[in-house]
C-alpha cells in the first residue's frame, strides 16, 4: 500500500535535518493520511480510503465521496476508484429513469 493519497495526489517528500552544526542527514516527510470510511448515498454502502486530511476536505467540500467522484475525471482516478464511479453512474440513471 503506497503512501498516497487518492484525492490530492500528496505522497512523501525527502530533505534534509539540519543540526546546529550544519550535518545534514536524510529524512522524510510522511503525508497526514487517515483510514477514512465514506458514504455513498448513491449506493448505501460505505467506501474505506486511505485520504490525507485535506483531501477528506475535498471531498466534503465536492458534496460527499458521489459528487466528488462524478466530478473528477477518470483518467485521473486509479482503477477501483474508476469501477466505483461506473457503480454509481448506472445506478443514477436507474433511479432517474
Amino acid at each position: 500500500m503506497s503512501r498516497r493519497c487518492v484525492v490530492t495526489g500528496k505522497g512523501v517528500q525527502t530533505g534534509n535535518n539540519v543540526s546546529h552544526a550544519n550535518n545534514k542527514t536524510r529524512r522524510r516527510f510522511l503525508p497526514n493520511l487517515q483510514k477514512t470510511s465514506l458514504l455513498s448515498d448513491t449506493l448505501g454502502e460505505t467506501v474505506s480510503l486511505r485520504l490525507s486530511t485535506s483531501g477528506v476536505r475535498t471531498v466534503e467540500k465536492r458534496g460527499g465521496l458521489d459528487g466528488w467522484l462524478l466530478s473528477t475525471a477518470p483518467s485521473t482516478l486509479p482503477g477501483d476508484l474508476r469501477r466505483l464511479r461506473r457503480r454509481i453512474e448506472k445506478a443514477r440513471e436507474a433511479q432517474g429513469s
